[in-house]
């Protein structure tokens, strides 16, 4: 469902929604000194038994670390997210953001006791993995799906066995994985 209003649209409701989410969680964190990031919008190991560690599996892809992490995550999602959104409707594409999300956060949790995960790159890969899929015309596999699978996850891959920084590649490698199964079991 799209809005008007005086001239603008609000033509990709989830991914313009997520976007302004997003930069409120971040104006958030910065007028709590991060506090609010780290208790909500970021995946670490926690206990079970504490409430909260449920809803961060889902809600740490509305945080980020600083302007240039929120900035570079919302300009690929503003660019390939509304044709997908206008391609698959907000609901499902909600539902893959969802899913994405929980899977991403729960295998941060599970597999990296010592670090934690925050921002929608995983969510973005999904999109580029996404967009490509939505050529498959026949059953003909595009290539351009196959230089994103080469290119953006080989790279991700290469960049977890050879590099120690913060980025998560785990995030990126799953989000792309999403992609693909959502956008092959959407074509079904």
């Amino acid at each position: 469902m799209k809005f008007k209003f005086r001239g603008f649209s609000y033509n990709s409701p989830l991914i313009l929604s997520f976007a302004f989410i997003s930069l409120a969680v971040l104006l958030l964190s910065f007028l709590t000194g991060g506090r609010s990031t780290r208790l909500l919008f970021c995946v670490y190991r926690s206990s079970l038994g504490n409430f909260l560690t449920y809803p961060r599996f889902i809600l740490h892809v509305l945080g980020h670390s600083s302007w240039e992490h929120y900035i570079s995550n919302m300009m690929i999602l503003l660019v390939i997210g509304p044709a997908m959104e206008e391609k698959y409707g907000s609901g499902m594409l909600f539902w893959g953001f969802i899913i994405t999300a929980f899977i991403t956060g729960l295998c941060q949790w599970i597999f990296f006791p010592s670090s934690a995960v925050l921002g929608a790159s995983g969510i973005v890969f999904m999109l580029i993995v996404l967009s490509s899929l939505s050529g498959i015309r026949d059953g003909a596999i595009p290539l351009t799906l196959l230089f994103v699978l080469i290119l953006y996850l080989g790279k991700e891959l290469l960049n977890g066995l050879t590099l120690n920084d913060s980025v998560s590649q785990l995030s990126h490698i799953i989000g792309g994985i999403c992609g693909a199964v959502f956008g092959l079991l959407i074509r079904r």
